[in-house]
């Protein structure tokens, strides 16, 4: 996206209004609430995604997001959506913590008959921000207002936060209503169904834009609805649809798990507790988390482990299992960094958490729950014989507020996740002592196999996977050098001495499967030299060396300095990047109207060529609306060419605002827009074309203040179907604009024969 200033964004801000697109309920067809839409002003930023965009680019999110969200509680007010309605809100992840909602309790307190608030989360905060988006959940709880979870099956991760955040509304994406069902469709269902039959939660489908969605929808379990076929986005209320209420009975209830609470206190009193050493926990733990790899994408897993020196080489392996076959790990302890492992969220702890001096497992998905919460009881003894007090439950509202207690403390992600700071295991073989193999010893062939090392001008290192942490037990003159160590801070030591947080974790997981199978591999990684920690790129070539019996005994690793090219090839991917974004510009240029922001004529026709051809694969019917403002001229003559363009500017914005998401709307020049209705039905194509130009003239009609004067004009409109008026884009635009022309001239008839002729002069 073209990087765009902030003056436009500022004037972008002081234009922010919503438009509102209904929801029904499914039975009854009754409107009980509406969802409110951003819009900027028509220009570039009128777009929400090219206004958000703009304002993170600007580092001005939180003001957007601040703005969207007063013009949602405004816009709802003028247009009076209030009790028994209720108004859906989004909320932006990347500003939940900070997110002013005491300013917007003001205006909903101020509001006539009470303003029923829905505020939606986004599945883009669960994985980011889950301690922001927990508390943000708990603040809009306290205000009496109900939560919804937007787009629940695009990634399996909403389906894994719904027991957490415990939504009173849970809003299907619209893929599953708008595409054929599958697998991926009946595990989303059962996940969903399972919630809502246990919390009561009301169901709602999005993207219902004709009558076999809605069918789909009915078939999914959804009892609200949202869509084209109900509604479109607009600046008030529907006129032709009775008005209900939105029951929510969890509206308001607050968790009571957000804050100082331990997982441990979560536990109810009546719950019997055990005593045990940590050679048991241990056992159970990897139980859960076996149990966790089992439930796959829809599971979370949050556990503590005191200190960092309990995160062994053994758990590190385990949670990395965990992070690839479950939806969200995190795990939490004195001096861990927020991110131990490339997927693992974090934080560390301050000796005075209470979660400190506790042991906690939790494992929590739609169809399962078990914690382990255990309490360490102080021994002096031996590590592995340290006594704790334990309770095992399964019970789902405690597991769930212990999770969200643990979650309540994960730091939140602020750029891609690192790599690992160590180095890919090596397999130890067993404890024999080699036949054969690289030594490093003393016989004259020994002696020249080392001054040969010694001379070559590429690192080499030996590594004996035999010893404990496979150390390094040789390194030549040019690793020395590349390490920018000397050997007694090298030798003795596992390689990872050289690995940096941002080594690419892909390269690292291929290097251990290769490792691990006794093969060679090649790979270049980012290592880090020297005390200062300069990083250099390292093209690494590993390779196995047996003993007599076939036994992996050592492994040889050959390093080649390679920082220049690889800055170089990065270095033609920017350039390549940059010359690509500014062809696509130039591109957007070439097809867009700088007037409107809508496409030009160019680009509609291959838009609309396009759809032509996918409605003859699938016996749909399109429609084209040739739209000729009435009265544009007069109002262009006497208000000047600016006032002109700033109406022109309203009408482009009534048409976007009027027709479906998938409709295209473009300007054909001067006066002259075009309006593409594709996926129409072919008994009804002319009808259903017919009520479109009908609802966009009424919309044209409305009066415009311009420069203190309200203007009115009006819309001939042109329709064509195809393909019953052709089937190529040239046809269908010919025949609307004869029929516009039709539309214009018998208005103009009418006007004539309605005005008296003035009598003959008496002179004449």
């Amino acid at each position: 996206m073209p990087l765009v200033t902030d003056v436009p964004l500022a004037d972008a801000l002081r234009g922010m209004h919503s438009v509102f697109q209904p929801i029904v309920e499914l039975d009854t067809g009754r409107v009980v609430a509406y969802e409110a839409l951003a819009r900027g002003p028509v220009g570039p930023l009128e777009r929400p995604d090219a206004l958000f965009a703009a304002a993170r680019a600007a580092g001005r999110l939180a003001e957007l997001d601040e703005a969207c969200r007063a013009a949602a509680f405004r816009g709802a007010v003028d247009a009076a959506l209030v009790a028994p309605l209720t108004v859906f809100v989004n909320v932006e992840p990347e500003v939940l913590d900070t997110a002013p909602l005491a300013d917007l309790l003001a205006i909903a307190e101020r509001a006539p008959g009470h303003l029923r608030v829905v505020m939606e989360i986004t599945e883009r905060a669960i994985a980011a921000r889950p301690a922001e988006l927990l508390r943000t959940v708990e603040r809009v709880r306290e205000l009496g207002w109900a939560i919804a979870v937007d787009d629940v099956g695009a990634e399996s991760m909403s389906l894994a936060f719904l027991p957490l955040l415990c939504p009173d509304v849970v809003k299907l994406d619209l893929r599953l209503v708008q595409e054929r069902p599958g697998p991926a469709v009946a595990e989303i269902m059962n996940a969903v169904n399972a919630y809502a039959e246990r919390s009561g939660a009301v169901v709602l489908a999005e993207g219902i834009e004709q009558e076999g969605h809605l069918e789909a929808a009915r078939g999914l379990g959804a009892t609200l609805g949202q869509g084209w076929l109900f509604g479109r986005p607009a600046l008030g209320p529907v006129a032709d649809r009775p008005v209900g209420e939105l029951v929510l009975p969890g509206a308001g209830r607050p968790s009571g798990a957000v804050g100082e609470v331990s997982p441990f206190a979560c536990l109810p009193d009546h719950v019997p507790l055990r005593r045990a050493p940590k050679a048991l926990l241990i056992e159970l733990s990897k139980q859960l988390e076996r149990e966790a790899m089992r439930l796959g994408e829809t599971c979370v897993v949050a556990a503590t482990f005191q200190e960092a020196r309990h995160f062994t080489v053994s758990t590190t392996q385990r949670y990395r299992d965990l992070v690839e076959r479950t939806g969200f790990v995190c795990a939490l302890g004195e001096d861990l960094p927020v991110e131990p492992l490339p997927g693992v969220r974090g934080a560390a702890l301050s000796p005075e958490d209470p979660v400190r001096g506790e042991w906690d497992v939790t494992v929590l998905s739609p169809h399962f729950s078990a914690a382990l919460l255990a309490r360490d009881l102080g021994g002096d003894g031996p590590d592995m014989e340290r006594t704790f007090e334990y309770a095992l439950t399964y019970e789902r509202t405690t597991v769930s507020r212990a999770a969200s207690s643990l979650l309540s403390r994960v730091a939140p992600r602020t750029g891609p996740a690192p790599a690992p700071a160590a180095s890919p295991p090596v397999p130890a073989a067993p404890a024999r002592r080699p036949a054969g193999g690289l030594a490093v010893g003393t016989t004259n062939a020994e002696v020249l196999l080392r001054r040969a090392l010694e001379a070559t001008p590429s690192g080499v290192t030996v590594v004996d996977v035999r010893l404990p942490d496979q150390p390094i037990v040789y390194a030549n003159q040019a690793f020395r050098e590349l390490a920018g160590l000397p050997s007694e801070d090298i030798l003795g030591r596992n390689c990872r001495l050289l690995q940096s947080p941002d080594t690419d974790p892909g390269a690292v997981a291929r290097i251990r499967a290769a490792v691990e199978a006794g093969r060679p591999c090649r790979e270049t990684v980012l290592n880090l030299r020297g005390p200062e920690r300069t990083p250099w790129w390292n093209e690494l070539h590993l390779a196995p060396v047996h003993d007599a019996d076939g036994t992996v005994v050592q492994y040889i690793g050959v390093q080649v300095d390679v920082t220049a090219r690889v800055e170089a090839e990065r270095a033609l991917v920017r350039e390549r990047d940059r010359t690509s974004a500014a062809l696509a510009r130039i591109q957007e240029l070439a097809c867009t109207d700088p007037l409107t922001g809508l496409p030009n004529r160019r680009r509609l026709e291959e838009q609309v060529e396009a759809a032509i051809w996918e409605a003859r694969a699938r016996g749909d019917a399109l429609g084209l609306l040739f739209v000729d403002l009435d009265g544009f001229k007069e109002v262009n003559d006497r208000l000047g060419h600016a006032a002109g363009d700033e109406l022109l500017q309203v009408v482009a914005r009534r048409l976007r605002d009027r027709v479906r998401r998938r409709d295209l709307v473009a300007r054909l020049g001067g006066d002259e827009f075009l309006v593409a209705l594709p996926d129409l039905s072919p008994e009804t194509a002319a009808a259903e074309a017919g009520r479109v130009a009908e609802e966009l003239a009424a919309s044209i009609r409305r009066p415009v203040s311009l420069r203190g004067t309200e203007v009115g004009v009006g819309a001939s409109i042109g329709v064509s179907v195809c393909p019953a008026d052709g089937d190529a884009f040239a046809d269908l635009l010919h025949a609307a604009d004869l029929r516009m022309y039709d539309r214009k001239a018998g208005r103009r008839a009418v006007v004539r024969d309605a005005v008296p002729v003035p009598a003959p002069s008496a002179l004449g």
